[in-house]
């Protein structure tokens, strides 16, 4: 008798899952980036404000032109930066949501041409910030090599519906568009984060001045972005990554300030920032960090990262940084199987044009995730654990969980949804 009332159950669950499915498809006319997907996590969910995006030009001078650098003489030059601020805003009715535009492809690649293309956000182009809930968290976003400050439009948009100001850059020499030598971003990366910090701290008269809280900032980087944040975070470059540079430049020691042995970099680490969200982070397994660099490390950090990285290695790379930063309270968040690209948006319908590299495609997908799934389980994690550490919310029901998620549906995860991952937390020794 069991087994025979048994035997309706599966098609019959599977039958309800179609049709949530299909009704939840229909109902949602079009799928945008950062969007739910019916299994989505709880805290994926876009938040209560609506949101305004622009664009600020913001220039560093009076910076080390490390690209005119010769025999150890460093030139100075004003640099550039790009950014794209996303903020909670009062939006009029109807007003039309932003398109974005970008490019695929690398700068002086013969391979890989820039490819114009666009994409749909849910944020207003310009609207007037609202001022009526206060301030808001400042959170940074560092892109990778290359990469542009609309990489992660995603998790971008979705922080600001929940009450940030997130400010994502392009980085100068490490964009799609303006990809150059690799030692640009090596010594640039860090220093672009702090000069953005600062400039949003010292707004004038801008009407985002008055909404952003930059006491309270929260820094986000996904792989030289990663390198970056860890950096500005406490994690200073081993003298052995310094005497590399030195040997790359034919001779310019500038990347010495932000060494770990350099005392004015002990005293330079910025108490307004409150908390670290690193992907995929680069370097350790190329001898960026050791042990003493990493025990710098003392702000509560989230680490995101894929089993099978295979540009900044996992057991040798992030899982090894997550273990040496013994003096953070720290999370390791692994997605079981998937390679470097754990932060980005989906791949656009564009990279899959006749003739693109297939490079193009794997500049935003994994060989193993739905990147759609990557980006829900992303939003549901980095807003708990910014929460907790910029706005004192409770997440502990959804952080404070079993390691291996194959053992036991997560919490916030609906049943059967949360397979193929493990959340590592650890204590700082101090």
């Amino acid at each position: 008798m069991k087994g025979i009332q048994s035997v309706p159950f599966r098609p019959l669950w599977l039958l309800l899952l179609f049709l949530n499915v299909s009704l939840t498809l229909n109902a949602q006319q079009e799928f945008l980036y950062g969007d739910q997907l019916p299994d989505a996590p709880v805290l994926s969910a876009r938040g209560e404000h609506t949101i305004g995006v622009r664009t600020m030009n913001l220039v560093n001078k009076g910076q080390v032109d490390i690209l005119n650098s010769k025999d150890g003489k460093d030139p100075l030059y004003d640099r550039p930066l790009t950014v794209e601020i996303w903020y909670p805003a009062e939006v009029t009715p109807g007003a039309k949501a932003v398109v974005y535009e970008e490019v695929m492809g690398t700068r002086g690649d013969s391979l890989r041409p820039l490819v114009p293309f666009t994409f749909k956000g849910r944020a207003i182009r310009d609207a007037d910030p609202k001022v009526s809930d206060g301030k808001f968290p400042l959170v940074v976003v560092s892109h990778g090599y290359v990469g542009s400050r609309y990489l992660m439009t995603y998790l971008t948009e979705n922080l600001a519906t929940k009450g940030y100001v997130v400010v994502a850059i392009d980085h100068t020499d490490s964009t799609f568009k303006d990809a150059n030598a690799f030692h640009s971003t090596l010594l640039n990366r860090a220093k672009d984060i702090k000069f953005v910090i600062n400039e949003m701290a010292e707004l004038s008269g801008d009407p985002l001045s008055g909404v952003l809280d930059a006491d309270n900032t929260g820094i986000i980087g996904y792989s030289m972005g990663g390198y970056g944040v860890l950096n500005v975070g406490g994690a200073g470059y081993s003298d052995g990554a310094a005497g590399f540079f030195v040997q790359m430049t034919g001779g310019s020691t500038a990347i010495n300030v932000l060494a770990a042995s350099n005392e004015d970099y002990q005293k330079s680490i910025d108490p307004r920032v409150k908390a670290v969200v690193a992907f995929a982070p680069w370097g350790m397994a190329r001898g960026v960090w050791d042990a003493e660099g990493l025990k710098g490390l003392r702000k509560p950090t989230l680490f995101i990262a894929g089993s099978q990285d295979d540009i900044s290695g996992y057991e040798n790379g992030i899982k090894a940084i997550y273990e040496g930063a013994v003096n953070a309270d720290r999370y390791l968040l692994t997605y079981k199987d998937a390679r470097h690209n754990v932060a980005p948006n989906p791949p656009p319908a564009e990279s899959l044009a006749p003739g693109l590299s297939i490079d193009e495609y794997y500049r935003y997908a994994d060989s193993t995730w739905d990147q759609r799934k990557i980006n829900n389980v992303n939003q549901h994690f980095v807003t708990a654990f910014l929460g907790t550490h910029l706005k004192e919310e409770n997440h502990a029901t959804y952080l404070d969980i079993p390691a291996n998620s194959n053992e036991k549906d997560w919490p916030g995860f609906k049943p059967r949804s949360s397979t193929g991952m493990e959340l590592l937390k650890a204590d700082g020794l101090e």
